[in-house]
């Protein structure tokens, strides 16, 4: 099965930032709160912002981007909703492809989502995309396409919500294991709690973790996965305002409450780990303000 394709403006913009030689385009939603950490958290940012980066064909403008990645060749991949907040009824690619230069590439995608929201570029370029909501009986699910945008694998049932190993109740992110394990986050808000669900790389299940609650190996709002050169799992647990950490098992090894509320997670080869902050403030998270937070 292919996508559908089609092609992309901005959620603020697709924005690159760039320090020295480095350039990441860092947007875990390209998470328009370069308004930068506050307070304690704050330190002088190293990153210099490029605005309108990602050049669009005419008429085509971005919704909410709420994830970005690359890949191998410096390409970016952008993961978009459709123009608006939702691809509900759109006949819009919500996958973009932009070289180096920000010149679109490719796109594709149109018709198969609801809500995009979880997106990685694993090693062997193959892009894996979350649908957090269901209508129509399309949505949650959890796609992986090769660069091409031909469907490899799809986990979950289309429009079916639930917890057994076959059902998703809100896939937030995925994330791939360098032996191609798949672990997806699956759960959003505190009404929902979440947990991980952990697949073999042919997409069987392996097992699931986690239940409604703010206890260790709990969670109140899953968005966000990653995993760090140990294989460690980190999980942002957004509604709790902490990242855990856990074995590829399950098993919990340590909580981090000083990135503030995590919508997005990125650990570079270096083990260097970025989080976004999209919703602290003195209300949701006192002492914290919106941000990337690196450390």
């Amino acid at each position: 099965m292919k996508a559908a394709s089609l092609s992309l403006n901005s959620f603020g913009g697709a924005m690159k930032l760039q320090a020295g030689r480095a350039s990441t385009a860092l947007a875990l939603g390209i998470v328009a709160v370069m308004a930068m950490l506050g307070s304690a958290q704050s330190q002088s940012n190293p990153y210099r912002l490029v605005e309108n980066w990602a050049k669009l064909p005419q008429g085509r403008a971005f919704g909410s981007v709420i994830a970005v990645d690359f890949d191998r060749q410096g390409n970016v991949w952008a993961f978009e909703r459709c123009g608006g907040d939702s691809c509900a009824g759109s006949n819009l690619a919500p996958i973009l492809k932009f070289d180096p230069s920000g010149k679109l590439v490719s796109s594709f995608g149109a018709g198969m989502f609801v809500y995009p929201h979880g997106f990685y570029v694993d090693k062997d370029g193959n892009i894996w995309a979350t649908d957090g909501q269901a209508k129509d009986g399309k949505g949650l699910q959890v796609f992986k396409f090769n660069p091409e945008g031909w469907v490899l694998l799809t986990l979950g049932k289309a429009g079916v919500g639930g917890n057994g190993p076959d059902t998703f109740i809100y896939p937030s992110d995925v994330v791939i294991a360098p032996n191609g394990d798949i672990f997806v986050a699956d759960g959003h808000g505190a009404d929902t709690g979440g947990r991980i669900v952990k697949f073999s790389k042919d997409g069987k299940f392996v097992k699931a973790w986690g239940k409604k609650g703010s206890a260790p190996g709990e969670f109140g709002g899953l968005h966000a996965i990653a995993l760090d050169s140990r294989g460690r799992v980190f999980v942002g647990d957004r509604t709790n305002s902490r990242i855990q950490i856990f074995d590829q098992d399950g098993q919990f090894l340590r909580e981090w409450k000083h990135f503030g509320r995590p919508s997005g997670i990125f650990i570079d080869r270096d083990d260097t780990l970025y989080v976004a902050d999209s919703q602290s403030d003195e209300k949701t998270n006192p002492g914290f303000q919106k941000g990337i937070r690196i450390g």
